[in-house]
């Protein structure tokens, strides 16, 4: 009986550990490799529409729709009560291609917006990439490159230096690239059509870039990596939508550590 009981324990457990995501029926086969030999004379523009041709075409590898469980907790200060949450985070940044061919894409955030869209999903914030690196098994150091570091042939040679770092191993990965993620910052930058970043985590935890508005939308480089988040956050035994967590002045501080967390989504 106590065996039973651990058994089906234990099948909770994994069955609750990873959310499969639905998007698009997959109606394109074509690879990664395949894909960047196509794309390398293209510029941002280009690039952008084709991946977003491939992804809303259901080209993504399969393991990119099992998204992991992210716990996080708070204190609601007025009460002193722990107030307890889990979100579900791809387990690897934005990639197009086949199970066994497939390569990470970089792509503006209007772009990475209409893709999130489609999968029910939303982009991180900075406290939530913070929380999706400790909780990554699989933590790998950043390769910073130097020369042409918005060419779309860097773009594969950094996906290639990633792979042979990670040897074939499997699991939540992080500390690969920066995230595109959303900011009170960008509403409050008084220059137009900004892109927030953040992240590259080192071994010792600390991010290479701090949160950062600095870039216009349409600049995009090596480092600069899309992470699905899916838009329903359980919050006990409740399920709401990332928005009216972020809304909440308690429960807020789930997702988000700064000041104002008021911007929820890139326009496009």
């Amino acid at each position: 009986m106590k065996f039973l009981s651990a058994f089906l324990s234990m099948l909770f457990l994994s069955c609750t550990s990873v959310k499969k995501i639905h998007g698009p029926e997959r109606s394109s086969f074509l690879t990664g490799n395949e894909f960047y030999h196509e794309v390398f004379p293209m510029n941002w523009q280009a690039r952008d529409s084709f991946v977003l041709r491939e992804v809303l075409a259901g080209n993504i590898p399969s393991f990119l729709k099992k998204f992991v469980a992210i716990h996080v907790s708070v204190i609601d200060s007025s009460t002193g009560k722990k107030i307890k949450a889990t979100y579900y985070a791809a387990p690897d940044y934005l990639s197009v291609g086949t199970d066994k061919d497939w390569a990470r894409v970089n792509i503006t955030p209007k772009a990475a917006q209409l893709i999130a869209d489609s999968f029910q999903c939303f982009l991180p914030t900075r406290k939530m990439v913070d929380d999706i690196y400790k909780a990554a098994k699989v933590k790998l150091e950043p390769v910073p490159m130097y020369a042409f570091r918005d060419s779309t042939p860097t773009m594969w040679q950094h996906h290639l230096i990633i792979e042979g770092q990670r040897r074939g191993r499997r699991g939540l990965i992080a500390g690969i690239q920066k995230d595109v993620v959303i900011s009170g910052k960008i509403s409050r930058d008084p220059r137009p059509d900004r892109v927030a970043i953040y992240g590259w985590h080192k071994p010792d935890g600390i991010p290479i870039q701090p949160l950062y508005t600095g870039h216009v939308f349409w600049w995009v480089d090596y480092s600069q990596g899309i992470r699905l988040i899916y838009r329903k956050i359980k919050v006990g035994k409740k399920w709401m939508d990332y928005v009216d967590v972020l809304k909440d002045p308690v429960l807020q501080k789930l997702l988000c550590d700064e000041e104002f967390c008021d911007f929820y989504r890139y326009s496009y």
